[in-house]
């Protein structure tokens, strides 16, 4: 079955299910939909999020600026192009 006819049906269901059983789909969903609708109330993501920031603080992992990524990628275009 490909995913638009699975869309389809999901929303078929839903839109007749029972409360019961509309209540329980969502429980089971709830973080997913959360994190989709609004991605900084996922408590993963802002954990990651915060942590990727402190290694960035702290000199952990290395930066790099707009300007040194551009000049990266134009000397990596340039050298495919002289092989």
């Amino acid at each position: 079955m490909d995913i638009n006819t699975v869309r389809q049906r999901l929303y078929d269901y839903v839109r007749v299910a029972e409360e019961k059983k509309l209540k329980a789909i969502y429980t089971m969903l709830e973080g997913d939909i959360n994190a989709a609708i609004n991605p900084f109330e996922d408590k993963d993501f802002m954990a990651e999020l915060n942590k990727r920031s402190n290694e960035m603080k702290s000199g952990k992992v290395k930066t790099y600026t707009l300007e040194e990524t551009k000049s990266m990628a134009r000397k990596k275009v340039q050298s495919k192009k002289v092989a």
